[in-house]
């Protein structure tokens, strides 16, 4: 099927276009909200070829595609639904208000900042990545134009991190998004240096990303109210005016010390964990971190993760928490090999490359999860695996991607590679001692 008879297929799995209330995606899923919910359409969605998996998070059902088929695939529904759902989107909001937590919204909210970036994250990082397996192959390349230039290319998103932030969270906060980037440019400044307070000088970048979020969200709510108590005839003059006036002075004197405190503390505490914890700190985090995704607490990681290499150059959680995924992997081989289910096996065999590229959720909610056992069994692999990432403090210099894709932005490709084996090896064999109750055929 081509992506149009693909997504007419899930639009008459869904109980038709008058039943989709919206349709949008993440990387990975097409999440669609629904004025009914039969029980059997979980299991007639899994037939599907194409379908990876299933979840569903409150009211919102989530069918899991894959990478760029997601995308592809939400587009289609929405050609075709568009003119159907009418004033369901009113309906579609009220229901996400009430399924929305605080919590779970700050998440979110943190997380989309962060979203359009991760395209560029991951070219960047591959390319620095790449450039330095180069090099420790042949290091005279240094001297070579095209590799400097490459090396460039490889920092560039890095280079303007803070004003892509500062503009994205400006924009997520509700606020006007360039003043949100001008701020994290003044922030940023290298004129700061040469100014001097209280006899102390500025310090450019103080606080990272951590200091452009908490400026942004202050502008923001700033900008709001300012627009609400100046006289219209001024407001286009004024508003940008005082905003970055006043948020401005309050980001050079107390939100970005605040920011720069809190960044220390996020690399202090991350650095420290791993360096007196060592592997048994790997073990920990590595083993928790499915169930945290299962509960959407992992998008609290991202900015940590930017930080962190916005500040060392590589992130030293990444590698160690990238081997949840890894042990996903074994204990979905192990399951594959035990199972005389023909669904399941052939499940497992279109997610089992997925997996090991890094795209987890068709094996948690299509293959571990559902059968309990195993999902402990490739928590355990993972710890295994994360055990061996903290022990040598691998780092990786990007973040949204994982799986084997990632070894190339490490810093010790070997070592990398060692502790995805060790994933895989004792999530396969965790899983099978564990064993678990074989589905029946339908």
């Amino acid at each position: 099927m081509n992506n149009e008879e693909f997504a007419k297929k899930i639009i008459e799995t869904l109980g038709g276009a008058e039943n989709i209330l919206s349709a949008t995606n993440c990387m990975t899923r097409l999440r669609v909200q629904l004025v009914k919910r039969d029980e059997n359409i979980f299991a007639e969605l899994k037939k599907l070829e194409g379908v990876l998996g299933t979840n569903l998070d409150g009211d919102e059902l989530q069918i899991i595609l894959g990478p760029g088929k997601a995308t592809n695939i939400t587009n289609a529904v929405n050609e075709i639904i568009k003119p159907k759902i009418g004033d369901g989107k009113i309906l579609h909001e009220q229901i996400r208000a009430k399924n929305a937590t605080p919590i779970k919204l700050f998440f979110k909210k943190i997380a989309n900042i962060f979203m359009p970036l991760i395209p560029g994250f991951i070219a960047c990082g591959l390319i620095t990545g790449l450039v330095g397996i180069a090099l420790k192959i042949s290091p005279e390349l240094a001297e070579d134009n095209f590799i400097k230039l490459l090396m460039v290319a490889g920092n560039a998103v890095f280079w303007g991190m803070n004003l892509f932030v500062g503009y994205n969270a400006g924009k997520i906060f509700g606020g006007t998004p360039i003043i949100g980037g001008v701020l994290a440019a003044l922030i940023t400044h290298p004129g700061l240096k040469d100014i001097s307070f209280f006899g102390e000088n500025l310090l450019p970048g103080r606080g990272g990303i951590i200091s452009v979020i908490l400026i942004a969200a202050f502008a923001a709510w700033l900008e709001k109210n300012l627009h609400k108590i100046i006289p219209e005839m001024f407001d286009l003059f004024l508003t940008p005016l005082f905003t970055v006036l006043i948020s401005g002075a309050t980001a050079i004197f107390i939100l970005q010390p605040v920011g720069g405190t809190i960044s220390d503390a996020i690399g202090t505490l991350a650095t420290g964990l791993i360096e007196t914890g060592g592997a048994f700190a790997g073990f920990i985090l590595a083993g928790i971190w499915l169930p945290l995704v299962m509960f959407g607490i992992h998008q609290a990681f991202t900015p940590i993760h930017v930080d962190l290499i916005a500040r060392y150059g590589f992130t030293i959680l990444l590698p160690i928490l990238a081997m949840a995924g890894a042990g996903q992997v074994g204990a979905a081989a192990a399951v594959y090999f035990k199972t005389k289910n023909k669904f399941l096996k052939k499940t497992i065999a279109s997610a089992l490359p997925v997996g090991m590229m890094g795209i987890g959720e068709p094996l948690i909610y299509g293959v571990t999860f559902p059968l309990g056992k195993p999902f402990i069994g490739a928590c355990i692999g993972g710890a295994f695996g994360g055990a061996v990432q903290a022990n040598a403090v691998v780092g990786a210099a990007t973040l949204g991607i994982s799986g084997l894709p990632l070894a190339a932005t490490t810093n010790n490709v070997a070592v990398y590679l060692l502790g995805v084996l060790v994933a895989y090896v004792a999530g396969f064999i965790a899983t099978w001692l564990l064993g678990f109750e074989d589905p029946q055929e339908n």
